[in-house]
């Protein structure tokens, strides 16, 4: 889980829109009416895509350095950004119950001063993780 930064290529199509490849990630392509939302939709797929190589533990490829790629006349090269942790966060946000064990004692004290046990864990995982 990271932030990563691709190259993408921008095709500005005959009839109109742009399609979007990325060079170093063959199977992740998208398209749309305009630059703009070209960049969004990019940003997107390149997340989505990511995100599944993670999930599925594969290592995603090195980017390419944008100064290497050649275009065609009606192509444009760009830098699009994706950070898979927040992508996961607005994504995969949903709860799950996990059991732990802590000592009698400490969860005594805790409910004594009504501690909430979700926040208190889901902030250490968060510091722990450095997210």
């Amino acid at each position: 889980m990271a932030k990563y930064v691709y190259p993408a290529v921008f095709t500005h199509e005959a009839e109109g829109g742009y399609s979007i490849t990325f060079p170093d990630l063959p199977d992740c392509a998208t398209s749309a009416e305009t630059l703009e939302e070209g960049i969004e939709m990019a940003a997107d797929a390149l997340c989505l895509m990511l995100y599944d190589m993670e999930e599925g533990g594969a290592v995603p490829p090195e980017p390419s350095d944008v100064r290497s790629i050649v275009c065609a006349e009606n192509q444009l090269v760009t830098l699009i950004r994706c950070d898979t942790i927040e992508y996961r966060k607005f994504f995969d946000n949903r709860a799950v119950k996990k059991t732990l064990t802590i000592p009698a004692w400490l969860n005594t004290m805790a409910e004594r001063q009504g501690v909430n046990f979700s926040m208190i864990l889901q902030n250490a995982l968060k510091a722990e993780l450095h997210i």
